[in-house]
């Protein structure tokens, strides 16, 4: 797998290099959030540190969001809830926090990238639920009729549950389908996708939250 690893710190970056070289990755790094959006359309992933010296890495994200659907996973010093929220909400698909342990770095890779490789070609259809309707084939959502704009994760998230719609799905379902790992996955993602997702359908009584169990899409 090509990886696209974003930066500065010439110690970190070698160290990150090698351990991926012997896992089997080649490895582009950058040290400019400027290369990213150069380099992003030849990579298969996205390591991203927030602190680069030319933009923010948050600046770099929405950037590189308005134009691909690459998976990022962002890699940084910044542990405050602040940043790691607005990363999800930006369309990170993970956030680790440095120091990070290198055998959950490679498990996250692997859990990022084959939950990417399912997104095509898996959905069976359009799922209505009132005047919502979720196209799992070609990843659309219409909100009576008009088209809403979801992150890759909000999607992933919806779908989910679209496909079990009035049924109730377990947060161990939800993050081990959508994150691969009902363990390690970070449980506060799936709350901010979810806060955003009624947001953005602006229906808030089609999403229920199942106290001390889970979610339900629909009736």
């Amino acid at each position: 797998m090509q990886i696209l690893l974003a930066e500065d710190d010439d110690g970190v970056a070698a160290a990150l290099v090698e351990v991926l070289y012997d896992h089997g990755h080649v490895t582009r790094r950058v040290r400019h959030g400027r290369d990213v959006l150069t380099y992003h359309r030849s990579s298969d992933l996205l390591l991203l540190d927030l602190g680069l010296p030319d933009l923010d890495g948050l600046d770099v994200l929405r950037a590189l969001r308005a134009v691909s659907d690459l998976p990022v996973l962002v890699l940084t010093a910044r542990g405050d809830e602040r940043s790691v929220v607005r990363g999800l909400h930006l369309g990170a698909d993970d956030y680790l926090v440095k120091p990070v342990r290198l055998a959950e770095l490679l498990a996250r890779i692997d859990a990022v990238t084959r939950r990417s490789r399912g997104r095509a070609g898996t959905g069976t259809g359009p799922v209505r639920v009132g005047d919502v309707e979720i196209d799992l084939d070609v990843r659309r959502v219409t909100v009576g009729g008009d088209p809403v704009g979801l992150t890759t994760k909000e999607f992933d998230v919806l779908a989910a549950l679209a496909a079990r719609a009035g049924t109730a799905v377990s947060r161990e379902q939800l993050l081990d389908e959508v994150w691969g790992d009902a363990y390690h996955a970070v449980s506060r993602s799936l709350d901010v996708h979810l806060t955003q997702l009624r947001a953005k359908l602006r229906r808030p009584e089609l999403l229920t939250t199942i106290r001390g169990f889970g979610y339900r899409l629909g009736e």
